[in-house]
């Protein structure tokens, strides 16, 4: 799986074959298929293997979160519990590393339908549950503002953790990109602007999927 996780990052899935990673792990193809079947199920087994301890943290601090009586501030605590553990688990520590969160970008962006299944079905019920969180925190909001805006938190959250060094590059070395801590304070302040300015923009929104 380490080998799968480093060629898709570095590759993307569609160019990358059971041949190739049998190659960079140093095993016999033969062993790979009987193990996991498919490159597909291969996959599979990556997101469930690495993603699963990431989204039991976001439902729990998620729960912990909307105890928060007061609307905004529960909604701060409802981001911080969506991006937390994506940087925890970026560092090696939890959920697979720096590389698995550039091979989840890069397979988000490619569009594969075997990929594009897999985490579907791997984070589909964790965003509905913080949409849903988020909704109940900007009355009114209109469900094309809030998927939309979910989106653009994931994006944020991808480059924020794949691409720190643009961060001290473009302000010269003033702001330390791989400060993780304050990667989390803005990006999630930015988040918040962006749900907060919803209020009132429609009809209460439940989407039907999430992003």
């Amino acid at each position: 799986m380490a080998a799968a996780i480093k060629l898709f990052a570095s590759n993307g899935y569609n160019a990358v074959s059971l041949r190739e990673i049998a190659k960079e792990a140093g095993v016999n193809v033969g062993s790979l298929t009987y193990h996991f079947g498919s490159k597909s199920a291969l996959l599979r087994e990556i997101y469930q293997h690495n993603a699963a301890s990431m989204n039991q943290r976001r439902l729990e601090l998620l729960g912990e979160a909307r105890r928060i009586h007061d609307p905004d501030d529960r909604l701060r605590a409802v981001l911080r519990a969506y991006v937390i553990p994506a940087f925890i688990s970026s560092s090696g520590h939890d959920g697979g590393g720096a590389e698995f969160t550039r091979m989840r970008a890069i397979l988000s962006a490619e569009g594969n339908e075997d990929a594009k299944a897999i985490i579907a079905a791997t984070f589909d019920g964790t965003s509905r549950a913080f949409l849903d969180a988020i909704a109940d925190c900007v009355p009114n909001a209109d469900v094309e503002g809030l998927v939309w805006r979910s989106q653009f938190l994931l994006g944020s959250l991808y480059y924020a953790l794949t691409n720190p060094e643009r961060v001290t590059r473009l302000s010269d070395g003033q702001v330390d990109g791989n400060d993780r801590e304050a990667a989390v304070h803005q990006v999630v302040e930015a988040a918040y602007v962006n749900f907060r300015s919803l209020a009132n923009s429609g009809r209460q929104a439940r989407p039907g999927h999430a992003a």
